[in-house]
């Protein structure tokens, strides 16, 4: 059947007629039907332009971001990833360690597991290492940037604007923590940011959609506190539980206690989470996690 102008009715080829750009679901001849169309299409236009919403936000980012993978193993790292990994200035890559262990025992200790360059002596050789980055447009570099002047490190002055500052051009060239960060900045009213709450929302989808785990749980929790809508805040842990974030377990166990999750969806998300931990594991990394116990053990004494 041939397509027609929503409006005048005028037939085309595809090549003439063009796509509402928010629905997708008619064709128009020209802008001018599209303006004289709206009003009857708006309502229509609108409930289906949240469903492509919808479906892109839950169906994009469910799997970590690379920036989560140890490029020496390539396995994800498990959460705490700050925790259980080592970040270099050099190369701007988190190494588990599982690999830092592997390292040192090949006499790496004070090189660069990942680039082999050898480590700064002072944190003004560090800064100059990121700003070399940053210079070169790395985002992940400015997001790191943007971090040490909010927080004040890296021999760094505290200066939280200049914060902002970084993190929003690291976001507009796509760091999904830069996004991450903006998107807390905005929710608790940091940094000298004015608190808003809808602009955090959007930072926080956005990384979300970048397979940023912590945002993607955040979400759940503004559906949750800020719209009440339980449903939407499920399908958001659901996620972020699958990809081994145990705070989200935690609160869907709680929902399914209260009975907002059927035992289907609890049993789900635990076997989900299971397996997202289980993919984490290495030989290289239980054998750093003994290490790591025993030189605790022995300064408890």
């Amino acid at each position: 059947m041939e397509e027609v102008c929503a409006n005048c009715g005028k037939g085309g080829s595809a090549a003439k007629l063009k796509n509402c750009n928010a629905c997708f679901l008619v064709k128009y001849c020209g802008v001018d039907c599209q303006k004289i169309h709206r009003k009857l299409h708006k309502k229509a236009c609108q409930k289906r332009a949240a469903e492509l919403k919808d479906e892109k936000l839950y169906t994009e980012g469910t799997e970590r971001a690379e920036a989560d993978f140890c490029p020496l193993c390539l396995l994800a790292i498990p959460m705490p990833v700050a925790d259980l990994s080592q970040f270099y200035n050099c190369c701007l890559k988190k190494v588990c360690k599982g690999c830092l262990w592997a390292a040192k025992k090949q006499g790496l200790a004070n090189t660069c597991a990942f680039c082999r360059t050898i480590a700064p002596k002072t944190k003004e050789e560090g800064l100059a290492l990121v700003q070399k980055r940053v210079a070169a447009k790395d985002p992940e570099a400015m997001c790191h940037l943007g971090a040490a002047y909010f927080c004040g490190t890296l021999g760094l002055e505290k200066n939280e604007p200049r914060g902002i500052e970084l993190w929003s051009e690291a976001a507009e060239l796509g760091s999904a923590a830069a996004l991450y960060s903006l998107g807390c900045a905005y929710d608790q009213g940091d940094g000298g940011v004015t608190p808003n709450k809808a602009k955090a929302f959007r930072y926080y989808e956005s990384a979300a959609m970048k397979g940023h785990v912590e945002s993607r749980h955040n979400l759940g929790g503004f559906e949750l506190k800020e719209n009440k809508n339980f449903d939407r805040a499920l399908r958001h842990y659901l996620i972020s539980a699958k990809m081994g974030f145990n705070p989200s377990i935690d609160i869907i166990r709680g929902f399914f206690t209260l009975g907002r999750a059927t035992k289907a969806q609890y049993a789900d998300a635990l076997k989900g989470y299971q397996d997202a931990v289980e993919e984490t594991k290495s030989d290289q990394r239980e054998e750093a996690a003994r290490l790591d116990h025993l030189i605790f053990a022995n300064v408890l004494g």
